[in-house]
């Protein structure tokens, strides 16, 4: 018997489109994905519109929004899927912070400390400065706590550094 393993935050983003259509389609099909690969969606806040971190007036502004789920995978295995759906959408590894089809990242997987040497490194180690994770999680998950800081996710968007541009979409 499967048993599935809740508390798993993923951040999702995209600012250029893919096969699936533009950022929102390519956003939806990778949840449909993840679902078709046995992970359960449990809650997904809306999506945001953010500007590019750090600031690139070049670039399209991201859609984003973090779904919670729940898999038997470890976070290993969970990365390895979750690169994979990136790759399918078109996403090619090239310089950081570049403009991408998607964008999945794992926030936390439940309470888990991971600091390497094997990724993923957990929880997110940019997370708490990000608002376009922040906020969206916490329209999901208002009572999470950052598993090192104990801090919970309001305290985490109150001490966001200053400039970032984001919108309910």
């Amino acid at each position: 018997m499967n048993r599935l393993v809740g508390g798993i935050y993923i951040g999702l983003g995209a600012n250029l489109p893919s096969a699936a259509g533009d950022p929102v389609a390519t956003l939806e099909k990778a949840i449909a994905d993840l679902a078709a690969a046995g992970v359960s969606v449990r809650r997904r806040a809306p999506w945001y519109e953010s500007a590019p971190v750090p600031r690139a007036d070049d670039q399209p502004w991201y859609v984003n929004g973090v779904i919670e789920v729940a898999t038997d995978l470890d976070p290993a295995a969970l990365l390895g899927l979750l690169q994979g759906l990136e790759a399918q959408s078109g996403r090619i590894r090239s310089v950081a912070n570049a403009p991408r089809p998607l964008d999945l990242d794992i926030i936390a997987y439940r309470d888990l400390v991971q600091a390497g040497p094997n990724p993923p490194l957990l929880p997110h180690p940019r997370m708490t400065l990000r608002a376009f994770v922040l906020l969206p999680l916490q329209a999901i998950a208002p009572d999470w706590r950052h598993p090192v800081s104990v801090r919970t996710v309001a305290e985490l968007i109150a001490e966001l550094p200053a400039g970032q541009e984001i919108r309910l979409l």
